[in-house]
């Protein structure tokens, strides 16, 4: 069995790229899908087509921005928590904002972890690291 993906949505391009850098310098096996906007996220999420025989398959964990084209990431974190089938998935958010309504929102609808991105570059790559180290080998999921 494959290890599930980690779902990055983010629609800076230079922050989706420098988190992958991270991942990979940290050797992460898991692949990585990318989603540019919360549209996407929730269709690769729960699926396009209401008729597809399986639903796709739960990334380990989504890293999710707040402020996303589409649909915002607020409210792809109310779908995933209001879903019984992603309900428990790990959600941390990764944004610029630390303003307290967001902060507050996030864990009020159920985030797991609530990250400020780091201004420089160093400090962007060492959190992401931690962030992909801890969610993906240290953290344990529930099975079902």
């Amino acid at each position: 069995m494959t290890q599930p993906a980690i779902l990055l949505v983010e629609d800076n391009p230079d922050d989706a790229e420098l988190t992958l850098l991270a991942f990979r310098n940290s050797h992460i096996a898991n692949e990585i899908v990318v989603a540019r906007d919360g549209a996407e996220a929730l269709d690769l999420l729960f699926g396009s087509d209401p008729n597809a025989p399986e639903p796709p398959q739960l990334p380990a964990v989504v890293i999710l921005d707040l402020n996303l084209p589409k649909v915002p990431g607020i409210d792809v974190l109310k779908r995933i928590r209001a879903t019984p089938r992603t309900a428990l998935l790990p959600v941390v958010v990764l944004t610029t904002s630390v303003e307290d309504n967001d902060v507050v929102g996030c864990y009020r609808n159920g985030c797991n972890a609530y990250v400020q991105k780091p201004v420089s570059f160093d400090e962007f790559l060492d959190a992401a690291t931690q962030l992909g180290l801890f969610w993906l080998v240290l953290n344990v999921r529930p099975t079902a």
